[in-house]
């Protein structure tokens, strides 16, 4: 007996201002007032198209990706700079994108109109990658995970709508979620998160 209203914004939304009970957001609002419970990890690749890399080359290093048309997604809290991870240890960068959005399924259309490099969430590129449409980019280096967080007021704890939708989620979600279990499956992505 529990209605779901659902509004899909990518702002971070305060529950308690919008009138929400809860917020699934992996950026977190500007309110101390909010419990904050850790649902699981958001992580990105970079990734092309097989037409779009055998036509301009596929990047060998980070710095690589300069010389690319780059989508990225505009509402990232570090902007255009990105830290890559490999066993050389971590490479900052600022990106010069082409094309900034900030739907990443609008960013993942683009990457499959041959439209360049675009960085994504795994919850979005993974489809696509494991039936081939999408290549990964610099597959050795990682980026660093958001992690999906419901946020919900203080005095909401002990309500059981909040409680069952929270386990649900947690229940099917926590842990590694089933797009990434299938990337890590394939040998398309290691299991190791980096925060």
């Amino acid at each position: 007996q529990i209605l779901l209203d659902i509004v899909v914004n990518d702002a971070a939304l305060d529950p308690i201002k919008e009138g929400f009970d809860c917020a699934l957001q992996i950026f977190p609002p500007r309110s101390e007032e909010l419990i904050a419970r850790r649902l699981f990890p958001v992580r990105r690749v970079f990734c092309a198209t097989p037409s779009y890399l055998d036509k301009h080359g596929t990047p060998k290093a980070p710095r690589d990706l300069l010389r690319h048309k780059l989508c990225w997604y505009s509402g990232y809290p570090t902007r255009d700079r990105v830290v890559f991870y490999g066993v050389e240890g971590a490479v900052s960068l600022d990106l010069k994108p082409t094309l900034l959005s900030n739907s990443v399924h609008l960013l993942r259309e683009a990457a499959l109109e041959d439209g360049g490099i675009v960085c994504l969430p795994t919850l979005v590129a993974a489809d696509a990658v494991l039936d081939g449409r999408l290549n990964l980019v610099l597959p050795d280096r990682q980026l660093s995970a958001f992690w999906l967080s419901g946020f919900y007021p203080a005095q909401m704890r002990r309500t059981l709508k909040l409680k069952l939708f929270l386990e649900l989620l947690t229940t099917n979600f926590s842990g590694v979620p089933p797009w990434d279990a299938a990337l890590i499956s394939a040998g398309l992505l290691p299991e190791r998160v980096i925060d």
